[in-house]
């Protein structure tokens, strides 16, 4: 089946008898078992859960994984393949990522004993002086909020020589437009609060993963540290997961059209888009995703107050995430990227000037012109 098809009818079926064509939610904490000597597949919904479960097949069939795995938010699901490393181990991660999974690393690695190493650009790393106790490398690509792009292929074919894990979280593009799996990572992870989901009404991680014995040991830590999805929204991420095709398509084609409006926007400095093709990753791109986010950050010129142009705005709404059917503006230096020291923010390009818009499927001419309106109001 195609990728749209499969959305819909992926997953596992009704086995309740009734023929449903949704999957029945199972809200139960505990399964009765047949005797002593024989245990079912459902026997605390902690461990598994029949929706939950539904849903790990959905994620894992449209990723072209062999596993998945349904967290409670996108951090539970990074928290968890964290969970695989040691004291001792060290982990490269690119410079600019989303800021929770930076508040991880900044914090919570140095009390487990575990270094970490930003690097600016994968794609001129040199892995032949690799640290000997590098063990994973973590990727957002594109690179949350500056839209970077680093290649896949080479950070993992690296890697592997190496036996580092490579990591990508793909929150950005989903499987319908790349699949790190197929580009040699091992671990794939998303925040399905985002595009998955695509209502702005759950919050949901997703991990996949294709090798047995990688899987055994995050679904021990799934069970073991019990941040699971929960069966009603395990359904409800079914349900997003249904139109996701659509909704990226449209994604796409509006945050391309928004792009260039505003790249060629005389009040506009700079705008960081990878579909537009005067964009330095604009190649890197096509070679390894079918499309591009609908995501993109800008910059205004000294001509016009930023702090004006995102009061003046009427269906871009002020708040932080993504990847619902709304179109979202936000300020990474103050919002998604606090947790960065500001010397920080300044090194890898987040500044005051920076906003970030997460664009929705609304029609276009809406979108383009409550910015223009309100472009024309930050003038100084």
């Amino acid at each position: 089946m195609k990728y749209q098809t499969l959305a819909i009818h992926g997953g596992k079926k009704d086995d309740s008898g009734k023929h449903s064509v949704n999957y029945p939610i199972y809200l139960s904490s505990t399964f009765v078992q047949p005797d002593l000597e024989q245990f079912e597949e459902f026997v605390y919904s902690r461990g598994n859960n029949p929706t939950r479960n539904a849903v790990e097949s959905l994620a894992a069939q449209l990723e072209g994984a062999e596993h998945g795995l349904a967290l409670a938010t996108g951090m539970a699901a990074t928290s968890l393949v964290f969970g695989l490393l040691k004291q001792g181990d060290k982990v490269l991660i690119n410079s600019n990522v989303y800021g929770g999974t930076w508040r991880f690393v900044s914090n919570i690695f140095a009390d487990r004993g575990i270094a970490y190493e930003t690097v600016s650009d994968f794609n001129t790393y040199d892995f032949s002086r690799i640290d000997e106790s590098v063990r994973m490398i973590f990727l957002e690509t594109p690179s949350n909020p500056l839209l970077k792009i680093t290649d896949i292929r080479r950070i993992t074919e690296a890697a592997k020589e190496k036996n580092i894990l490579t990591v990508v979280d793909n929150t950005f593009l989903t499987s319908y437009f790349q699949k790190p799996l197929e580009l040699g990572a091992d671990i794939v992870v998303y925040s399905a609060t985002k595009y998955y989901a695509g209502h702005s009404d759950i919050l949901a991680g997703l991990v996949l993963v294709n090798d047995e014995q990688l899987y055994t040991r995050l679904k021990f830590l799934q069970n073991t540290l019990g941040g699971i999805l929960s069966p009603l929204d395990s359904f409800l991420l079914t349900r997003g997961i249904r139109t996701l095709g659509l909704r990226m398509e449209r994604h796409q084609q509006n945050a391309l059209a928004v792009a260039k409006y505003l790249a060629g926007h005389e009040a506009v400095e700079d705008v960081y888009y990878p579909g537009l093709e005067s964009s330095e990753n604009y190649a890197l791109q096509r070679s390894q995703a079918k499309g591009d986010v609908g995501v993109l950050s800008i910059r205004l010129k000294d001509s016009h107050d930023s702090k004006k142009f995102v009061k003046n705005l009427k269906i871009f709404g002020l708040a932080v995430s993504l990847g619902g059917v709304e179109s979202l503006i936000c300020h990474p230096a103050t919002m998604t990227h606090e947790s960065y020291a500001p010397e920080l923010q300044r090194q890898i390009g987040i500044d005051e000037k920076l906003l970030r818009l997460a664009v929705g499927i609304e029609d276009i001419d809406d979108l383009t012109g409550d910015l223009e309106q309100a472009l024309e109001k930050a003038k100084r």
